[in-house]
């Protein structure tokens, strides 16, 4: 029998749709009047559009204000370091750092109660033990999680990346009920304790898992729920943002937080688009820490109005269906163009070069593609030196390097192509 639906915030979760509508209007008009008055790179590009705050009234009006796009966002940050003048808040108690480098401030506190949003619609409840497995280095993907937990009042376990084996200890040990991080490493988890030896579903606890960073293949969510006894369900987040979506029982797309206005953007004109047309996923989250009034996040979506058999009343997004930007997520992490440029130029023997994201056994591959300048080189060497590089500022790790014959790249080519097919 399923579990009756469990709401974190019932009265926003469920409010009627025209009393949504006015709550959205009424927070729309406070941030951009607070971002206006606050943050200078916000006044700056409403003063050269000619666009007070006065003159934005509904959530239409958010077109007349030009958007901010994530692929040029480091380079407005390194023009006005170390926030390119976005922060809305005299000093920051801390500061993240994602790959690009882009600088974000501390984690607002109404992102915490997305994140309880998110646990208690993937069956999340007081009194769970939730390990948590993505990184407390530099990015906010953990001490988000963190805040989401304590919410609920649910212990957590700051485990982070990596050593698998003392993870199944620990999981064991504490009788972990719930699971925080991407997909892959799950997977690897279980397969793991299988090969020591374990009944998975019988010698563990686990019962939930919110799973983000990667994509969720529906074949392998079967697997985890029908194999394992695990009810798996994703977000949507980025690293400046925060989380914008989650799934709830339906599985039936991600539910937008009311912390946070999305629009769905022709990426040309920046006009909104009707429900069911694919654009560009534009935000303005209700942040006074880092006011980010419409960021273009470069994924495409569509939105879903409908009500939803789970009761909230909130749109959702039908996943991702693409990028309009040259940048692409493997193992949780943006891969940039510029990034790529920045590790090639450390190696003169290099002609040309190409990464490849692929899919293998349910986990990304990062493969680099090289044409050398002369053939007569040591090739371990330079694998080893340059994957050392390619982790060092991409902050994920190549799985190799390749080396094509002379003129089998074209010159005109993307740095980074995306070569994952999903069901």
């Amino acid at each position: 029998m399923e579990e009756k639906e469990t709401y974190y915030d019932a009265a926003k979760e469920t409010m009627p749709v025209a009393e949504r509508t006015r709550y959205m209007n009424e927070s729309l008009r406070d941030i951009v009047q607070y971002a206006y008055q606050n943050a200078p790179a916000i006044k700056e590009k409403m003063d050269k559009a000619g666009v007070k705050p006065s003159d934005i009234v509904t959530a239409k009006d958010l077109e007349k204000i030009p958007i901010t796009r994530k692929d040029n966002f480091g380079e407005l940050e390194k023009l006005k370091p170390p926030f390119g003048g976005f922060l809305g808040v005299s000093h920051t108690k801390e500061v993240f750092v994602s790959p690009g480098p882009i600088y974000e401030p501390e984690i607002p506190d109404t992102q915490f109660d997305a994140v309880a949003k998110a646990l208690c619609a993937a069956g999340f409840r007081e009194g769970d033990v939730a390990l948590i497995t993505v990184s407390y280095h530099m990015v906010p993907a953990g001490h988000h999680f963190a805040g989401g937990l304590e919410k609920l009042g649910i212990t957590r376990i700051p485990a982070g990346i990596g050593n698998t084996e003392l993870q199944l200890q620990i999981m064991r040990d504490l009788k972990v009920t719930g699971y925080l991080g991407t997909p892959s490493f799950l997977m690897t988890l279980i397969k793991r304790a299988e090969e020591l030896g374990y009944n998975f579903r019988q010698d563990f606890q686990l019962r939930c898992a919110l799973l983000g960073a990667e994509m969720l293949p529906e074949s392998l969510r079967k697997t985890f729920e029908q194999d394992y006894g695990i009810r798996a369900q994703q977000i949507y987040s980025t690293a400046e943002l925060l989380l914008l979506g989650y799934e709830c029982n339906q599985k039936s797309g991600w539910h937008v937080p009311e912390e946070v206005f999305i629009e769905i953007v022709d990426h040309n004109t920046g006009k909104q688009l009707p429900p069911g047309e694919v654009g560009e996923i534009v935000v303005t989250p209700f942040d006074k820490v880092f006011p980010l009034i419409r960021y273009g996040t470069g994924d495409l979506s569509s939105m879903i109005t409908e009500p939803c058999l789970c009761g909230r009343t909130s749109p959702k997004l039908t996943g991702l269906l693409g990028r309009v930007g040259e940048a692409v997520k493997a193992r949780g992490m943006f891969i940039h163009p510029k990034q790529i440029k920045d590790v090639m130029a450390k190696f003169d023997q290099v002609h040309n070069f190409q990464v490849k994201v692929g899919r293998q056994r349910q986990r990304d591959q990062i493969t680099i593609n090289l044409e050398l300048k002369d053939e007569a080189v040591d090739k371990q060497k330079l694998t080893e030196e340059l994957t050392r590089t390619f982790q060092d500022i991409c902050r994920v790790k190549a799985d190799k390097v390749d080396f094509l014959t002379k003129g089998t790249i074209p010159e005109e080519h993307k740095l980074v192509v995306d070569e994952r097919s999903w069901e």
